[in-house]
Parts: C-alpha cells; sequence; structure tokens
C-alpha cells in the first residue's frame, strides 16, 4: 500500500511528470500536426503494457485489412500521425478512436472490447492506486485544512483548483486531472457502503476558490452529500481553542481484513503508512479532530448558514 493522497489537490498523483496530457488523443486532423492527447508515463510499466498491447492489435486489424495508416486514418477521420503513435504504444487512444477503428476495419467488436482496458490507464498510476485503495476500503476518514476534500468537490471547484497550480497546468492537463478526480468518486454508488467520514476548516467553506458561484455550488453539494446515510462531514469552527489537526491533513483508509492505511502531513515525514503503531496514532488524532469539530447536524446547519452569506 505505497498511494494515500488527500484529494485535495495535494499528493494526489496529479503533479506534473505523470503523463497527465488530457487531450482526447484523437483530435481530428491532417496528421501534419502532432496532435496533443493522452501521452503514456515511461515510468507506467502497466500503463505501458496495456497501450502496447492495443496498438498492435490495431495494427495487426489495419494490416490485415490491406489498408495504410493514413488511409484508415482518414476513414477515422485522424491524422495519419495519431494512428502510428496509438499503434507504437506511444498515445492512449479515446474510446471514440478504438469505436470507429472497430467499425472501418471491421473487428467485430474486438477493438471496442478493449475500452475498459484502456480507461484504466487513462489517469496516473498515482491515481489508480489510490482508487483501488478507495475501492477496497471499508472505512475512510479524512481532514482537509486547505480545499474541499476531492471526494467531496465538485467538477468546477476541481477545475479551479488545478487551474491554480504552479507551474501553471495546460488546459489539456486541468481537464484530465478534473476527470481522473471526479471518476473515484465512484466510492459514493459502492454496495455495500462504505463508512466515509470528512472533517472541513470553516475557512474551506468560505474562501471562494473558482468565484462565488464555484463556491456556492460547491456548498450545495456538501448538503446533498451530508445528508448520505453513510457519510459524515463535519465542520472545524476558526474559534476552536484546541485543535489536534494543526498538523496537516489526515487520511485513514480500513480495510475488510483489519488493516489499514494512512497519511498525514503532521506525522511520519508525510509519507503512507500501514504499520499498526503508526495507524493507531494517525487515528488517535482523527477522532480527536472529529471530536473538536462540529457534530454532523452542527455543521450541516454551519454550511446552510455560509451558503445563505455566499
Amino acid at each position: 500500500m505505497s498511494v494515500v493522497g488527500d484529494g485535495t489537490g495535494h499528493g494526489d498523483g496529479t503533479e506534473r511528470g505523470d503523463g497527465a496530457g488530457y487531450g482526447d488523443g484523437t483530435e481530428h486532423g491532417g496528421g501534419s500536426a502532432d496532435e496533443p492527447g493522452w501521452d503514456v508515463d515511461p515510468d507506467d510499466e502497466s500503463g505501458v503494457a496495456v497501450v502496447a498491447a492495443v496498438g498492435r492489435q490495431i495494427k495487426a486489424w489495419r494490416e490485415a485489412a490491406g489498408m495504410r495508416a493514413c488511409e484508415l486514418g482518414a476513414q477515422m477521420g485522424y491524422g495519419e500521425d495519431l494512428v502510428y503513435k496509438v499503434e507504437g504504444g506511444r498515445r492512449i487512444p479515446r474510446p471514440e478512436f478504438l469505436d470507429r477503428a472497430d467499425a472501418v476495419l471491421g473487428a467485430g467488436g474486438k477493438l471496442a472490447a478493449m475500452k475498459p482496458d484502456v480507461a484504466e490507464v487513462r489517469y496516473p498510476k498515482k491515481i489508480r492506486e489510490l482508487a483501488k485503495l478507495e475501492a477496497r476500503a471499508v472505512e475512510l476518514l479524512a481532514y482537509s485544512n486547505s480545499s474541499v476534500h476531492g471526494l467531496l468537490q465538485t467538477t468546477e471547484y476541481a477545475r479551479a483548483l488545478f487551474a491554480m497550480r504552479q507551474p501553471a497546468y495546460s488546459q489539456d492537463e486541468i481537464e484530465r486531472a478534473v476527470a481522473a478526480r471526479m471518476a473515484r468518486q465512484i466510492i459514493f454508488e459502492r454496495s455495500p457502503a462504505p463508512t466515509l467520514g470528512f472533517v472541513l476548516e470553516e475557512l474551506v467553506l468560505r474562501r471562494p476558490l473558482g468565484g462565488k458561484v464555484v463556491l456556492r455550488r460547491q456548498l450545495e453539494h456538501l448538503l446533498v452529500i451530508g445528508k448520505l446515510r453513510n457519510v459524515t462531514v463535519q465542520v472545524m469552527p476558526i474559534g476552536r481553542e484546541e485543535h489536534a489537526g494543526i498538523g496537516g491533513l489526515i487520511q485513514l483508509l480500513k480495510f475488510k481484513d483489519g488493516t489499514a492505511v494512512g497519511r498525514s502531513d503532521g506525522a511520519f515525514g508525510g509519507r503512507p503508512v500501514s504499520d499498526p503503531k503508526q495507524i493507531r496514532i494517525l487515528e488517535l488524532r482523527s477522532g480527536m479532530i472529529r471530536a473538536q469539530a462540529l457534530t454532523p447536524r452542527e455543521s450541516m446547519a454551519f454550511v446552510e448558514q455560509v451558503l445563505g452569506e455566499t
């Protein structure tokens, strides 16, 4: 277990160098330009293998059909250069690319059937690892002190956060990072539902990241999520004289087999930990934070109050 991000825009695996280049990888064009797309992260061994295998299959079907890359690209509506990059395993194809290649090459659904495999490697490796941990977790506890936790963010709020990154992200990188974050929110649809507990700083609820309209929609979203029976959202008021979360964010993921993994900015050098002794320290701090925060009911009333003031 090597990845626990806070999901708030820090340590979430979407920093530069992760291969984040979200264009759809299937832009229409004459092939003369280096079309933007989902580049493959060379450090992502499993992702590289999947994309390479998909590329070989497309090339094999194209050659069996007696078509050149430029002909396939023309019939699909894409550039020759993109076809070569996908076939060479250097570009991650979008679902639309696979659908069109399947239809043009008469693959009978065999190429389109690869879409789920490709979907798994669209996002950075760290995000996939985090999503897998979240998919296994029976309980998630998180304290966020700089922004709304990623699992609670609206699309607009997440986009505003990524747009503020420095060095600046390109628009394609922003969109890919947002898509990766939104994909993790499938955790709310799991059955049986995991227990999810979040504590947010009051300041987070008042800081208009992205503008007041974005903040209002985010607050409205929190009110909706807070009504789910398996979710608790608590607020830590600014006026608290005692605060166990001064050290920074805390996140804990607990699993069915009794193991857990956690991370905190203020402990163990910010590294993910799974040793029971270290987990107990994070559990203690997390428990104190929840006890010092407003109750879930008080917190929802507080969110409504802030919404009315925004």
